[in-house]
């Protein structure tokens, strides 16, 4: 009972806080919406693409902090199987988990990050700890910092 709650209280936290594209968005988007509308132009639907964020906008999927304009919120909720997203025959269903955390990207702005293959390595300032004993190499500083 206790790992339930922890379970359900984890996913609530994380989903009130910022989401990260990378992290929490793009593997629904990939693995559920990039087949028909990705980069691969021979085989998009509906002229869409969902992996540029500007042509996703053109395109109307949605409107960033505003779920009733978002075409997307529209069509993973809907119950019209000519419009439901992802379509029955592509033999994909959005958990309400994964709904849920598209609608919360949707509200905070619908804001992509580059792919984290992309990006340059930044090195980051060691933290600051108290116990400088115990940190033996910079790693250690990273970890101390968060247990104490």
């Amino acid at each position: 009972m206790k790992v339930i709650l922890f379970i359900f209280l984890s996913s609530s936290i994380c989903l009130a806080n910022q989401l990260d594209f990378n992290r929490d968005v793009r593997p629904i988007l990939s693995e559920n919406c990039f087949y028909c509308h990705g980069v691969d132009g021979s085989k998009r639907e509906a002229k869409l693409r969902l992996d540029v964020r500007e042509d996703a906008l053109a395109g109307d999927a949605f409107v960033p902090g505003d779920l009733d304009a978002s075409e997307l919120f529209y069509r993973i909720h809907s119950e019209d199987e000519d419009e439901i997203m992802p379509p029955p025959e592509s033999n994909r269903i959005l958990t309400a988990k994964q709904k849920e955390i598209l609608e919360q990207w949707i509200k905070q702005g619908a804001k992509y990050d580059e792919h984290w293959a992309f990006v340059v390595p930044e090195k980051k300032q060691l933290p600051v700890t108290e116990n400088k004993n115990w940190v033996g190499n910079p790693i250690d500083a990273f970890i101390l910092a968060e247990l104490e």
